[in-house]
């Protein structure tokens, strides 16, 4: 059985490539995005009655991460959360190698302007396909007593330093684009996004981009990074 499916929206989000995106939803609540819609759905008969929601479920096709036709099935994965080391089973885990390339993310709905939904929280790629949206219903979402052994809390942050240089460009970028640019690196860099196995060091550079800045840093101790530079890719 085969399935077509075709988008309803594009996510136009800060994040350029897939380095340093939060591995889950709302761990960078600077980062926004908009959400716009396509036809025939860009229209306000498809959007009457999500004014009155504070949050949508957005469900995306992980289009960077495809699986080909002559790739065998990916049974486990290393997640990032147990070190990149051990492996368990594709099912256990929200890696983003998927058997059908399908994710989801809860994401808080900020507003609602002509075509577009503008949210925050976002974890998505810049122009991620979105393939269906819907709202957030706390009382049959929210399970109280739910539990996930392999991740039972969020992992702790790493301490994020700046050049004072840095930290001025940051702020005259942040004014220039309008968005929180201090916040959203500092979010994104206290999750610590590089790989798991590789062992930090005041030589070694990292870097990413962010709307159209490039942002450069490095781990001057082995549980602390410093931002060198913010500049414009």
């Amino acid at each position: 059985m085969s399935i077509s499916l075709e988008p309803v929206a594009v996510a136009h989000t800060p994040f350029k490539e897939k380095f340093a995106i939060p591995r889950q939803p709302a761990l960078a609540p600077a980062a926004t995005a908009e959400i716009r819609l396509l036809p025939p759905y860009d229209s306000p008969l498809a959007l009457a009655g999500l004014e009155q929601v504070s949050h949508i479920w957005l469900l995306f096709q992980l289009h960077q991460a495809l699986v080909q036709p002559n790739d065998a099935p990916k049974l486990r994965v290393r997640p990032p959360r147990l070190g990149g080391n051990e492996k368990i089973g594709v099912f256990a885990s929200r890696a983003t190698h998927r058997p059908n390339n399908l994710g989801q993310s809860v994401v808080k709905l900020e507003k609602i302007e002509n075509h577009s939904l503008w949210v925050s929280g976002v974890d998505l790629l810049d122009g991620t396909p979105i393939l269906d949206i819907k709202p957030y219903v706390p009382y049959a979402d929210a399970i109280t007593d739910a539990h996930n052994g392999i991740a039972a809390q969020q992992p702790e942050l790493t301490e994020v330093l700046w050049q004072e240089e840095a930290l001025a460009q940051a702020r005259h970028h942040g004014q220039r684009l309008e968005q929180n640019v201090i916040g959203l690196i500092e979010q994104c860099l206290a999750q610590d996004p590089k790989p798991a196995y590789q062992t930090p060091s005041a030589e070694r550079r990292y870097g990413v981009r962010l709307w159209d800045l490039n942002v450069c840093w490095h781990y001057p101790t082995a549980d602390s990074i410093r931002v060198l530079s913010v500049e414009p890719a």
